[in-house]
């Protein structure tokens, strides 16, 4: 091969060298291209509620870890339809994340007669962020000191325990339903539409317990005016260590929580999921994320998306039939 010959070769060849090494860049950068804008988390209770809030830890921590803006929208109603039906009709790119509570993946398909979406069709899971706990709530007045105290009151004084939760179908009512089936003993539902007025009756004597969220009784359970005598999750929680929970209240295997998760419109690029599970793992494992959780009065839970479709099983396992049989659906 002449000289002439030996150069173009040289050139060809560094031409595929630098062709090979742009397909190379290229595909990287495809394949860590997410998130390239800005992400919206959807938020489907209002402004300044636990899961508002949990929302925005999250996205602060993305938008730290990720490079780009993550940004809360608040899309409330329908016990979190309005903010799901959204979210399944958003562009399956990864732009858009979407808080799950049971009632959306759950619940609401027991109490509406008709859905806006099919969770199981239009979505994915990420990973399950945090579970929240309910405390069973009495007024101190009541001469029950633990909840089989309670129990055996209501046994002996039929018709007499009124029992509030935040709604027909909540998770209050239907663990009431439950303890029920479990014990063998009759309360009466009382749903409220709002804590504020349920926590007042509580107080003045209207109500005799209540059965609802950590946050929102734990300031009456310190000061004294409201008793808690059970909590709803597998452990104790640390700012109530002399509350047992409802297993060791005589409840075996009973778990009964508010719970949280990530999910993207289904179709969303797996990077999504691989990027943003890793990130939630860790800032619930960190001090940062735990304390967040404890302020919100929820523990820390955590995995990854199988994980979270075998909790959605056993939820709806656990609920479906009570629901059927308490709720007429609206």
């Amino acid at each position: 091969m002449n000289a002439s010959g030996v150069l173009n070769a040289l050139k060809k060849g560094l031409w595929i060298i630098a062709a090979c090494a742009a397909l190379r860049a290229s595909l990287a950068a495809h394949a860590q291209s997410w998130p390239a804008r800005t992400v919206t988390i959807v938020s489907p209770f209002a402004a300044g509620s636990g899961v508002d809030i949990l929302a925005r830890h999250l996205a602060n921590e993305f938008q730290e870890k990720l490079g780009q803006p993550f940004v809360v929208e608040n899309k409330i109603g329908a016990n979190g339809n309005i903010g799901a039906a959204a979210a399944a009709k958003a562009a399956p790119d990864g732009n858009t994340l979407l808080i799950v509570t049971p009632g959306i993946a759950v619940q609401n398909k027991y109490v509406y007669k008709t859905m806006p979406f099919d969770f199981e069709r239009d979505f994915s899971p990420i990973v399950l962020v945090a579970k929240a706990p309910m405390l069973v709530m009495v007024n101190p007045k009541l001469p029950a000191k633990t909840l089989p105290d309670l129990i055996a009151f209501a046994k002996a004084n039929p018709g007499k325990i009124n029992v509030s939760s935040t709604g027909t179908g909540s998770q209050g009512h239907v663990t009431l339903e439950l303890m029920k089936q479990m014990a063998g003993f009759d309360m009466t539902h009382v749903p409220y539409n709002n804590t504020a007025s349920m926590n007042s009756d509580i107080i003045g004597g209207q109500i005799e317990a209540s059965i609802n969220y950590v946050t929102t009784g734990a300031g009456l359970v310190k000061a004294g005016q409201i008793r808690a005598l059970a909590i709803t999750s597998k452990t104790r929680a640390a700012d109530f260590p002399d509350v047992p929970t409802l297993e060791e209240a005589g409840f075996p295997g009973l778990e009964s929580v508010g719970w949280y998760g990530v999910y993207t419109p289904r179709g969303a690029p797996p990077e999504v999921a691989a990027k943003i599970a890793p990130l939630v793992n860790a800032w619930i494992a960190g001090e940062t994320g735990k304390q967040a959780l404890r302020n919100l009065g929820m523990q820390a839970a955590g995995g990854d998306a199988s994980g979270l479709n075998a909790w959605i099983k056993v939820e709806d396992n656990r609920w479906g039939a009570i629901l059927k049989a308490v709720v007429v659906p609206q």
